[in-house]
């Protein structure tokens, strides 16, 4: 083991003659190495505070400044207004000519930090302009060309990481009748006139009451708090739950669609394992650049990159707690109900990706059985909240299982060695693409381990996914660590395989083994997996890899790719349960400072008016005006003028003074029978699809919200390729998936009187296509 390994670095002995002291040089050294590892660790954390300190003015504009000033004092000019003669006067123990030296540099520093401050408040000021995103394409006011320009003069300096988190504006408090105003406008296409008229009345006795005084506290929290929305939302709507995370919150990523680089499971894991750690040290180097967004000078906050690795969720009774390490040099490992810590790192060197195949090849090859309970052990962290902290707290606080169990918590990382096969394989393609989607959104139930920041899954033919906790950050930032952005990308192209299969590089056989982690296991965990398991067989995942067209050919249009696939959600929704319903689309915030989401309800009275006209047969003009209402809402809610989190906070602070809120509480108990997200699509240079066509991502997913609900997650792939998850729960009759696939041949055929053969224009014939092609999806 690894720790008896370093223990025999000293050994002694007392006899006759005295002390025989004996040293392990190798340990020694290995000592030595990690240490300066930590030391060079510490060194590159405290340049980089300075260097994003300073942002974004550099350290050597310092000596600029000091240098500028001493040639003035020495033309005899006071360029400090008196500022230096004062400072010389509290210098008197000084000779002369050192207190004119260290005055002109106190002053000269002085007066760079107050130039540092001064630029930061300017790209502050800058950075809180939003009136370019309303402009329409083509259209660029003058105003937004110099802003423009002013935004790039200010990050000419290449910017590390966090530079920008600073400079990034606070999310404003809309104004309460703005967001009454537009929540009423949200509701009206899904009321009758009476019960319209019933939540225009709560809204208004809730404006003229308690709203305004709910606002002021709100105004408040603003004033002083980084981000008015971020830490409640956090708290109470993933901390709080009580629920199972596993499918209800938890969401997944998948591999290629069709490469599989290497079937060699521990060389897949190696060079995958290899990848995540490359993208953790450029996180803690801040070596990675400030997302923003796309073809625009405009950062995006990360914070939410802070806790990415080293981290996990720890159960309680009536709330979770987020617990980050700083640093782990190991990560955490399971396969056939084992559970292993495999080191990563040796005498401060990251192992290669043969030496990680070796090691994982090591616990492919274990024969040893699990111990009693505890190949079901992950089971805890798949069910309910409360039950997990009552173990926890009873079991897993002192003795071997809390030694073992920091070695999962404090791990960089959670991987799990499946024993399947997934991917897109054999005579049913289609069905074994939805049960690769099942076995990442909760496998067995007891098989990843759902509290980690993410769980890494490489199943027996080298396919690999990712199942990822959701309250320490969104989907994007995941997917920027996984998909064809990052891990993918360096699995496949730069570190890669040999001829065999295999990692490249050396092995080093004097590794220490991987450490097997022992447990006494309690009874409970069975009460934890029939919750999870339960929960697992009602969940229906469909993957819909849609390529008749994508991107290119809506944008030939003039339509935003977003909102077409969105409006196709809701004539595809009309058409399977023949009527709206409030739809939730995720929107980021992260133009602001600790930003997450809010909400795009993107089902409008102008979306709806357009399905009407197109199932009528009816001229389908409205379609522009729907999609362009969509952009509308959508960039409402980017630039901090969106309903839900507005209410959602209103609505805790309304706890917290212990008064009700019929008009509050009826808004949040809403159900959002279709929640719908787009999985970003970043870093594209680091792949070339038009070379390489055969390596597209198949995006991720996630869990329906509702129980008789949908949740759609897509993902728009290169020109000509979008890519669907769709769930739903077995237990609604309503939107079992095998329900529509009598209808679904309707849809593509091509005899009179289908979809695809009505009398209109050929762009509207390739729109309806592809709702009829949806509408077979999302079912």
């Amino acid at each position: 083991m690894a720790e008896a390994h370093q223990a025999v670095a000293f050994q002694f002995t007392i006899t006759p003659e005295g002390i025989d002291l004996q040293l392990s040089r190798q340990a020694l050294g290995q000592i030595y190495r990690s240490g300066l590892r930590c030391w060079k660790k510490r060194l590159s954390r405290m340049k980089n505070r300075v260097l994003k300190g300073v942002y974004p003015a550099s350290p050597s504009s310092w000596l600029f400044v000091v240098i500028v000033i001493l040639a003035t004092m020495y033309t005899q000019s006071d360029p400090s207004m008196g500022l230096i003669t004062k400072i010389q006067e509290h210098l008197d123990q000084l000779a002369a000519q050192g207190q004119t030296m260290v005055s002109a540099l106190l002053f000269s520093t002085l007066l760079w930090l107050s130039l540092i401050l001064a630029l930061r408040f300017c790209l502050k000021v800058l950075l809180s302009y939003h009136r370019w995103m309303f402009e329409q394409h083509g259209r660029i006011s003058t105003i937004t060309k110099v802003w423009v320009s002013l935004v790039r003069l200010l990050s000419s300096r290449t910017p590390l990481l966090y530079s920008y988190q600073t400079s990034l504006p606070h999310l404003p408090v809309p104004a309460i009748r703005d967001t009454l105003e537009r929540f009423l406008e949200s509701v009206r296409p899904l009321q009758s006139p009476a019960d319209f008229e019933r939540v225009s009345r709560l809204a208004a006795d809730f404006e003229r009451t308690l709203g305004n005084r709910l606002q002021r506290y709100l105004k408040l929290k603003a004033l002083w708090a980084t981000n008015y929305v971020s830490d409640w939302w956090e708290e109470y709507v993933y901390l709080r739950g009580r629920s199972p995370i596993m499918v209800n919150s938890n969401y997944y990523g998948m591999d290629f669609l069709y490469v599989t680089p290497t079937s060699n499971q521990a060389a897949r894991a190696g060079n995958t394992i290899t990848a995540l750690l490359l993208y953790r040290r450029k996180v803690n180097r801040e070596e990675l650049k400030p997302s923003r967004i796309p073809g625009t000078v405009i950062p995006l906050c990360a914070a939410q990159c802070e806790r990415m690795f080293n981290t996990t969720r720890a159960p309680g009774e009536e709330t979770d707690v987020l617990q980050h390490w700083q640093d782990s040099e190991f990560v955490a490992v399971y396969h056939r109900g084992r559970y292993y810590r495999l080191w990563v790192y040796r005498a401060g060197r990251l192992l290669s990706p043969r030496e990680i195949q070796y090691q994982i090849q090591k616990i492919l090859d274990d024969p040893s059985p699990p111990q009693a309970g505890e190949e079901k052990l992950g089971a805890l962290t798949a069910g309910n909240r409360t039950p997990w902290a009552r173990v926890r707290k009873q079991y897993f606080s002192s003795g071997v299982n809390k030694r073992s169990l920091d070695c999962i918590e404090k791990a960089a990382f959670f991987v799990s060695l499946d024993e399947q096969e997934e991917g897109m394989k054999g005579d049913d393609p289609e069905g074994n693409l939805d049960c690769y989607a099942k076995a990442l959104l909760h496998g067995k139930c007891y098989d990843r381990w759902f509290d980690k920041s993410f769980s890494v899954v490489v199943f027996k033919n080298g396919k690999t996914g990712l199942n990822a906790e959701h309250s320490w950050a969104d989907a994007p930032t995941v997917a920027h660590l996984w998909e064809v952005r990052f891990t993918l990308a360096t699995d496949a192209f730069q570190l890669g395989y040999d001829i065999d299969g295999n990692c490249r590089g050396e092995v080093e056989h004097s590794l220490p083994p991987p450490q097997r982690l022992t447990w006494d296991i309690p009874p409970e965990v069975s009460e934890s997996l029939a919750v999870a398991q339960a929960l697992a067989d009602d969940v229906d995942c469909h993957v819909f890899p849609f390529m008749e067209f994508g991107k290119g050919r809506m944008k030939k249009l003039k339509i935003s790719p977003d909102a077409f696939i969105q409006l196709s959600l809701q004539l595809a929704y009309y058409r399977d349960r023949g009527g709206f319903c409030l739809t939730y689309e995720a929107s980021m915030t992260r133009l602001f400072r600790e930003g997450r989401t809010e909400t795009v309800r993107s089902c409008s009275s102008e979306s709806c008016a357009f399905v009407l006209a197109l199932e009528e047969r009816k001229c389908c003009s409205l379609f522009r005006k729907a999609a362009e209402k969509h952009q509308n809402l959508y960039r409402l809610a980017m630039t901090g003028s969106g309903i839900d989190r507005h209410l959602f906070c209103l609505y805790v602070v309304s706890k917290y003074l212990g008064v009700d809120s019929p008009f509050l509480k009826e808004v949040l108990s809403e159900p959002w029978r279709l929640s719908t997200s787009q999985t970003p699509v970043q870093q594209m240079e680091l792949f070339d699809l038009v070379n390489h066509p055969e390596f597209i991502s198949l995006g991720g997913g996630f869990g329906p919200v509702a129980d008789d609900g949908y949740g759609v997650s897509y993902i728009i792939v290169g020109e000509n390729m979008v890519n669907f998850h769709v769930s739903c729960k077995h237990s609604c009759k309503e939107t079992v998936s095998e329900r529509a696939s009598s209808t679904r041949k309707q849809f593509f055929s091509k005899e009179k009187g289908s979809i695809l053969y009505h009398e209109h224009t050929k762009d509207l014939n390739m729109i309806k296509g592809f709702f009829a092609s949806l509408k077979g999806s999302s079912d």
